[in-house]
This record gives C-alpha cells, sequence and structure tokens, in this order.
C-alpha cells in the first residue's frame, strides 16, 4: 500500500500505517500547490518585500530584517538555535508518525517550500531514515519548535538520525541511502518547525491505544461480571435509551453481546442480590464517559492531521503573507488532558473490579485472593496491589497540562499550550491502562475457572481460551509478572479483541 498525501484527507489510521512502515508520495493535485506557494515566496525574496520569517529575525526579533544575501543563513541559524530538545529520543514509529504528519501540512501548499525539500522529507521516510528527536523541549507554541528543529536537522545531514537500526549522522546515512542532504532556503527552516505536529503524532498513537483499550475494557468487564455472579439487567437497552450518551449505549450494547446466553448468567438468575457493585453496575456508563472523551479528542486530531499550523501562512491566489497563531496547540492541548482522563478512569473502575474479585468479603463465594490453600498461598493478593499503584500514578498524571503557561521569547509568546506534555501524559497514562487492564484479566480469568462447572458465555469463553493458551490456571503461587506480560502483549496485539469478536460480532 502506498499512502497518498494531499494535505486534507489524512486518516489517522492511515497515519500510523505510514508509522509502521508503508510508503508515502504525493498527490499530483499537492504537487502543484506546494510548486505556487514557493513561487510566491521567491517573489518576496526577488523583490525584497518584508515578509515575517523569510527576510526577517524570528519572534521578538522579527523587526530585524536581514539582507537578501543571508537568508539561506537565516534558516540554518534558525535550525542549529533551535534544537534544544532534551530527554530520550521519540520511538520510531512516533518519529514517522511526526515526519509523515510534517509533510501533509506541508502539502497544503500554504507553507512555502520547495517542492525538493517537502520531497527529500518524504524520500528519507521511505527509505528509513529517522532523524532522533528528543521528547522534551516543546511548550506548545509556536508549535513544537525544539523537537522539530531536530527533525529539520537531520533532513540537513547535521542532526543524528537512525537508519536500519544504528545511529548515526545524517550525512552518513544518506550516503549510505545513496542520498543528498538538503540546504535550506528562504522560509524553509521556519515552515519545517513551526507547527504541531509533534503532540500530534504522539496523540494519535496513544488514541488508537486507548480506543483499543475501552473496548477491551468491556471484554474484561464482562469476564469479570461472570466470575462474580453479576447482573447483565443494568445492560438492557431500555436503560440507556434513557439517557443516551453514545459511548454509553456502545458499551452497555458490547456488554450485552459478550454475555449473550451465559450459563453462568442464568445460573443465579433467581439469587436474592438486589443490585451489584458500581463498577460491575455501571460500566456502561464510566466506559461510555471514556469513549466520548476519546470521540472528541478524534475530531480534533483528525481536524488538526489536516490542517496548516505553521506560521506565517501563504496564500498565492491573492498573493498576501499572513501571521497568524495556528501553530498554538491549545485545542490539541485540552483534548489530550481530556483524553488522559478518560484513559485514568477506564483504570481506575477497572482496579475496582479487581478488589471485587480478590476480596472475600465481595467476592461472593470465591476463595480469599481466588487461591485454595490460602494463607499457605498469597494468591492475587498483591496483583490488586499493583494494579492501585498504577491507579494512583495516572491519577497524577491526569493534572491537565494546558492549565499551565510560562510565557517565553522575551514576553512575545505570552501564553503557550505544553499540548505536547499533555500529548506524552495521555501517552504513559493509555500504557499504565493496558497494564491495569492485563492484570484484571488474569485476575477474572483465575475466578471464571473457580467457577467451574459453571461455564462462561461463548465469546468471553474464546477470551479465556485464548489467554489460556498462554497463561495456565494458578493452582499454588508462582510469579504472576510473566504472566502479566504475556496477557498485556494479548491485549497489544489485538488478540484479546479479536478473540471476541470471532464469536459476538464487531464491538463498538
Amino acid at each position: 500500500m502506498t499512502i497518498k498525501l494531499d494535505g486534507n484527507t489524512l486518516t489517522l489510521e492511515l497515519v500510523r500505517e505510514a508509522a509502521r512502515g508503508e510508503k508515502v508520495e504525493l498527490c499530483p493535485e499537492a504537487v502543484k500547490r506546494v510548486n505556487k506557494s514557493r513561487r510566491q515566496v521567491e517573489d518576496i525574496v526577488s523583490c525584497e518585500k518584508v515578509a515575517y520569517g523569510i527576510n526577517t529575525g524570528f519572534g521578538t526579533l522579527s523587526e530585524v530584517s536581514i539582507d537578501k544575501d543571508k537568508v539561506e543563513e537565516l534558516q540554518r541559524n534558525l535550525i542549529h538555535s533551535h534544537s534544544i530538545g532534551v530527554g530520550e529520543p521519540f520511538d520510531r514509529i512516533t518519529t514517522r508518525a511526526i515526519m509523515v504528519l510534517r509533510a501533509n501540512t506541508l502539502a497544503k501548499g500554504h507553507s512555502g517550500i520547495r517542492l525538493s525539500t517537502l520531497q527529500h522529507l518524504l524520500d528519507m521516510l521511505n527509505a528509513g531514515i529517522h532523524p532522533v528527536i528528543p521528547e522534551k523541549g516543546s511548550v506548545g507554541a509556536s508549535g513544537d519548535l525544539a523537537p522539530l528543529s531536530h527533525l529539520a536537522l537531520g533532513m540537513t545531514g547535521e542532526g543524528p538520525v537512525e537508519y536500519k537500526g544504528r545511529i548515526m549522522s545524517g550525512h552518513a546515512a544518506f550516503r549510505k541511502a545513496g542520498m543528498n542532504a538538503v540546504t535550506l532556503v528562504a522560509k524553509e527552516g521556519l515552515a519545517l518547525i513551526n507547527g504541531t505536529q509533534v503532540m500530534t503524532a504522539v496523540a494519535i498513537l496513544a488514541l488508537l491505544e486507548a480506543e483499543d483499550a475501552a473496548r477491551v475494557a468491556d471484554i474484561i468487564g464482562a469476564i469479570t461480571c461472570e466470575a462474580m455472579l453479576g447482573s447483565v439487567k443494568p445492560f438492557q437497552d431500555c436503560i440507556h435509551k434513557l439517557r443516551p450518551h453514545p459511548g454509553q449505549r456502545a458499551s452497555a450494547s458490547n456488554l450485552r453481546k459478550l454475555l449473550k446466553n451465559s450459563p453462568i448468567v442464568k445460573s443465579h438468575r433467581n439469587c436474592n442480590r438486589v443490585q451489584d457493585a458500581y463498577s460491575l453496575r455501571c460500566m456502561p456508563q464510566v466506559h461510555g464517559a471514556s469513549r466520548d472523551a476519546f470521540a472528541y479528542l478524534r475530531r480534533v486530531l483528525e481536524i488538526e492531521t489536516n490542517s496548516a499550523t505553521d506560521n506565517p501562512l501563504l496564500f498565492p491566489d491573492d498573493g498576501t503573507v499572513i501571521s497568524g497563531g495556528n501553530f498554538h496547540g491549545q485545542p490539541v492541548a485540552i483534548a489530550c488532558d481530556l483524553g488522559a482522563i478518560a484513559a485514568a478512569e477506564l483504570g481506575n473502575i477497572s482496579e475496582r473490579r479487581v478488589e471485587q474479585l480478590v476480596n472475600p468479603h465481595l467476592s461472593s463465594g470465591l476463595p480469599p485472593f481466588l487461591i485454595k490453600e490460602e494463607g499457605l498461598n498469597c494468591g492475587f493478593m498483591i496483583a490488586q496491589v499493583a494494579s492501585a499503584s498504577l491507579v494512583s500514578e495516572n491519577k497524577s498524571l491526569a493534572h491537565p497540562a494546558s492549565v499551565d503557561s510560562i510565557p517565553s521569547s522575551a514576553g512575545r509568546e505570552d501564553h503557550v499550550s505544553m499540548g505536547t506534555i499533555a500529548a506524552r501524559k495521555f501517552r504513559t497514562i493509555v500504557h499504565n491502562l493496558q497494564e491495569v487492564l492485563a492484570i484484571e484479566m488474569m485476575v477474572a480469568c483465575q475466578a471464571l475457572d473457580l467457577r467451574k462447572p459453571l461455564q462462561p458465555a461463548k465469546a468471553t469463553s474464546a477470551v479465556l481460551e485464548t489467554v489460556r493458551k498462554q497463561v495456565p490456571f494458578m493452582a499454588k503461587d508462582r510469579s504472576l509478572y510473566p504472566d502479566q506480560r504475556k496477557i498485556l502483549e494479548l491485549i497489544r496485539n489485538g488478540n484479546i479483541l479479536k478473540s471476541a469478536e470471532m464469536i459476538a460480532g464487531k464491538l463498538a
């Protein structure tokens, strides 16, 4: 598959495919737009019109005019001076997502970059040459200046890159790949570093994982519901029609599909328990609220993916150049903070279900900590502790980054978004959530086996079988971390979701 960039129709899923290694190329209409905007820049330079970032300084220094013969030096100095990212570098997949997003916004034809420079970025992507981009150092306005400068530095050959698993200079990688470095000319440095592509790339990849985690949370919640001899009545559609939040109805629908015709549910249909704990009964409401938050984040990222976010923006049709604020990351920052809270809450309620399962005062007749010969064996006692630790960490991380701002550039950039911090926190919370869900899956499968000879629904039985191929029932204490690792991999590679959907059908 070759992904075609036109600046307007790139989807989040295609960003992930490009990040995973699919080839990328420009659409013909994008080529025309890029060339048209470049001609506008060349006209400005040749006529010595004053335009920010083309023949002026940057930020507070924008009033300083730059001589025509020094505009290339201006771009080179910009990249060098702004390459001050710190911390560990982004992984390969995230770096590739950044590259394809940057290429897509340039393809809109409002940035003034040369076609050859944009093609060089795509050639690097297709050849597997990835600039080393430190994760930290962006305040989210004027976009992701520091990390994107490292992207540009790699394009010029002067910065380090990763090529075929090795870190080397850009020049060395280009020689090995039979390519040449690029020399940036007027406007190109600014066109490459001014925008929100780093925060957007991190957020996209984390969101796609979060959306899958929301489905897995329904699957694991269904298994816990059966193991706890919970009621399916709270999942009936008539209830959720009366409060029709889309996420709530989707989650309830999933739970009905997963628990359809469950023998274990039928076995206690006439029991005297009136209500289950909220962590069981309110799964549609809690899971659904997180789903709706993720849906909002998706809408924001879909817009951001296909937006022009650098400055100044060129409008070749009428020849204007306008300095605006599309680089400001506030839309992404607030949405990522909401996504972080939503992911943290999915983990929060999952940990409470684990407590229901392991606590003999709550677990409806299951042995303490789900192990026989308790005392001699500790069972899953500390599994709940590990889950509680992750959930508590997520609560700390869920404090919004977007409410903070530290002025920069001598007060010219007096309000910033901290959007990249918000995106990175969201990613960390999602990864912690996956760990929490793996713990609940491990514990819930143990509890379900302890309910034998009662049998689960066909869909949850298929999931249990998938887990048991990797992780056997625990008859006496053993190290739990290898089991949790294996289940985590089943969540991340999609096998848990696939096994459920083979029986229950497509989950929302």
